[in-house]
């Protein structure tokens, strides 16, 4: 069906049919679904009829080529114009194999791993039925109370960037051309990740330089890499929640970005504009929504109820209502909706491909690649002839999934034990819960502690159950709960090597458990192979090469804390500082415990001195920035090489390091490698006082290291013409 005939189809439909396209509605709503039970309530609720449900455009939460087949069957069979329904679900980080959660998939810094976790999920996802993920979350947060931290890659722009691109390339590819693939649809617009106090669905005020400088690239950057859709935040910036703001929707998005696909809001966002104080009513939420630019109002019915009111008063045009509608059909034309209803949707496909060893391999290999090695005193890996004692809430616990796995099952999931039990006989390997997540008996204390006794190394799996994180899931005590602590105390107390292994949705203030263990695993929610995934690193069969792409903070007194921070009048440490009057706490340090792009590894990497191919750099030329880096260690791995620069003086205050590239190398025992970057000035650019995206001609530093705080350092400067 081409352009003209949308057009047609458009000019055939009654305003009642137009507004019906614009509603979205969970699955049990409709005829066919597996789970519809009994629905008036909900129906009386939201004044909507059986007749609106047929003129429905969209089923929200649907999956199962069986459900979504039956569900869009009996809806083609009642829609007068065969218009077919979307299905749109949340498939964050993998539909039935899960993945581990964004943030941990953000510390492999690996985007081709990155990608083919989004490929292996949408397919999984378009054999089910399913034709639209909302994902990826791209918001920018340095906020680890908040609890949808665990769905963004980071406190960096620039990294946060090139991972909405790949996870756009994973999930949605040559949409129009591969039934296996799924719209994308970029969320939360915009800076949902800042919200006052690290609480959901808060406040958010910045500046429009902050805003355009370090929040809005990465949303621009998966528009670019061709995301079909975006979904509005709940939040409201700068004193209008987004899914009324025009000037952010229309403006911005719309004008200025040139977005022509499909906007939505997320889950009941338009009739909340009457809570936000900016609708009196369920009437003026429509209006404000639809002329913010929102084609799809997402279970709740302000749409159903009044757009066809609002057009034949003439408060809305009804121009507004044909262009958002036309949006919508191009998007089920893009997914080949009009000539397959169905399209991917394979009861036999699921049965071959979703959980396949395939798709087990990829969870396993990117879990593995995700955990972070915080700490190692000599302790890992471990060796497959210890006695091994595996204690703590964690074990043998299959909720490693984390937040928004939904299609995950306890039943698919390798747990600690399982997968110490590939390594260790049930002789070598003695497991105890020691206590509960967030309590426990003396009874469980004492088993725990006489198992821990009989075992050469002890290993304690201690963190968050997921309901601790994700939607909703903010906390002002980000330490991991006092009786886990105290079982670690106990553990360690018995003088035998322990290992900390952690998880958990967010960066956490982790003194204590840094103080009671010789070695600390940072694990996240690792998904479906979690505890293979670990095992394989804890024995070494791989060996740790992620990175934090979150800080860690030494205490939740210093959140918001990121290490792209800008100086002040008065710098703790400058040369002249003063005792007291300077930027400090009095009673902890300024820096995290852990900072960006922090990691260890069983390998030893030496960097030698950074060279740079010239001190200067003009406006169309580049800069080669060089560093040798060699193992001296026993073990074979890879190495982030991370590449910050500072312009010393801007217009406005630059951070004191940013990220600009990173360069993966391998290198085994006593191996050394030469390491280039490429420098332009095009990568020096920012955002000035007036909006415009420029550089400044200048002095520059430069450095580079495995982290962003241990880096060696050289200069140059910038001439423009």
């Amino acid at each position: 069906m081409g352009e003209q005939q949308l057009e047609n189809l458009l000019n055939q439909m009654t305003l009642e049919e137009k507004v019906g396209q614009l509603v979205q509605l969970a699955t049990p709503f409709f005829k066919g679904a597996s789970d519809r039970g009994e629905i008036t309530g909900p129906m009386v609720h939201m004044n909507i009829d059986e007749e609106d449900i047929k003129r429905t455009g969209s089923v929200l939460g649907a999956s199962g080529a069986k459900e979504t087949i039956n569900i869009q069957k009996v809806h083609m069979e009642e829609s007068r114009l065969g218009i077919p329904l979307l299905f749109m679900s949340d498939i964050v980080h993998g539909f039935k194999t899960i993945f581990p959660v964004p943030l941990a998939i953000g510390c492999s810094w690996n985007m081709e791993l990155a990608e083919k976790s989004a490929s292996i999920a949408a397919r999984e996802a378009a054999v089910a039925g399913v034709h639209v993920t909302f994902a990826p979350m791209v918001d920018l947060s340095r906020e680890p109370r908040w609890g949808r931290v665990m769905e963004s890659t980071g406190e960096d722009t620039f990294l946060n960037s090139q991972f909405a691109r790949s996870f756009v390339r994973g999930f949605q590819g040559d949409l129009e051309n591969d039934l296996h693939k799924v719209a994308s649809c970029v969320k939360h617009f915009a800076a949902y990740g800042a919200p006052e106090g690290g609480r959901d669905y808060n406040t958010v005020d910045m500046s429009e330089w902050q805003l355009r400088e370090n929040y809005l690239p990465a949303y621009k950057a998966a528009l670019d890499e061709g995301a079909q859709m975006v979904m509005t935040a709940f939040n409201i910036l700068n004193g209008m929640p987004s899914t009324g703001n025009e000037p952010l929707m229309r403006g911005l998005l719309r004008d200025e970005w040139n977005f022509d696909g499909v906007l939505i809001s997320d889950w009941g966002a338009v009739k909340e504009l009457i809570p936000h104080g900016v609708a009196e009513n369920e009437k003026k939420a429509a209006e404000k929504a639809m002329k913010a630019g929102v084609d799809v109002e997402m279970m709740t019915s302000c749409y159903v109820n009044h757009v066809e009111e609002l057009i034949e008063e003439g408060t809305l045009e009804e121009s507004i209502l044909d262009e958002a509608v036309l949006r919508i059909l191009q998007l089920k034309q893009k997914l080949g909706l009009f000539d397959n209803p169905y399209r991917g949707a394979s009861e036999q496909e699921e049965e071959t491909y979703i959980l396949s060893a395939e798709n087990r391999k990829a969870s396993r290999e990117l879990a593995s690649k995700s955990m972070v090695l915080l700490k190692n005193e000599g302790t890992l890996p471990l060796q497959q002839d210890q006695k091994v004692a595996l204690i703590g809430p964690f074990a043998d616990n299959t909720d490693i999934l984390g937040p928004w796995s939904w299609g995950g099952s306890a039943d698919d999931t390798i747990t600690v034990a399982a997968g110490l039990s590939q390594y260790l006989n049930e002789n070598q390997l003695l497991t105890s819960a020691g206590c509960g997540i967030e309590t426990g008996t003396d009874e469980q204390m004492q088993a725990a502690l006489q198992k821990a006794e009989q075992a050469e190394s002890i290993v304690v799996a201690l963190g968050e159950h997921s309901d601790m994180s994700g939607e909703a899931g903010c906390r002002a005590d980000i330490r991991i709960p006092e009786v886990q602590l105290e079982l670690l105390k106990k553990i360690k107390s018995l003088g035998k090597p322990v290992t900390a292994v952690l998880f958990n949705g967010r960066p956490l203030d982790l003194r204590e458990v840094i103080e009671n263990a010789d070695a600390v695993i940072e694990a996240w929610y690792p998904g479906t192979e979690g505890g293979n995934a670990l095992a394989d690193l804890l024995f070494g069969e791989v060996n740790p090469s992620a990175k934090l792409t979150m800080s860690m903070p030494y205490s939740v007194g210093q959140v918001p804390i990121y290490y792209n921070r800008y100086n002040t009048g008065r710098p703790k440490g400058a040369p002249d500082a003063q005792e007291r009057y300077v930027s400090q706490y009095l009673d902890i340090p300024n820096e995290p415990l852990f900072p960006f792009g922090f990691g260890m590894s069983y390998s030893r990497f030496i960097y030698d001195e950074l060279t740079i191919s010239s001190k200067r750099i003009l406006q169309d030329e580049s800069l080669t920035v060089s560093i040798q880096v060699t193992n001296t260690g026993d073990y074979a791995g890879e190495e982030i090489v991370q590449l910050y620069v500072r312009d010393l003086v801007g217009e406005v205050v630059r951070p004191l390091k940013e990220l600009k590239d990173f360069e993966k190398v391998y290198l085994h025992p006593g191996e050394q490698k030469v390491v280039h970057f490429t420098l332009t000035e095009e990568q020096l650019r920012y955002y000035h006082a007036n909006m415009e995206h420029k550089s400044d001609a200048g002095e520059f530093e430069v450095f580079v290291g495995p982290n962003s705080r241990d880096v060696k350092s050289s200069s140059f400067s910038l001439e423009l013409k």
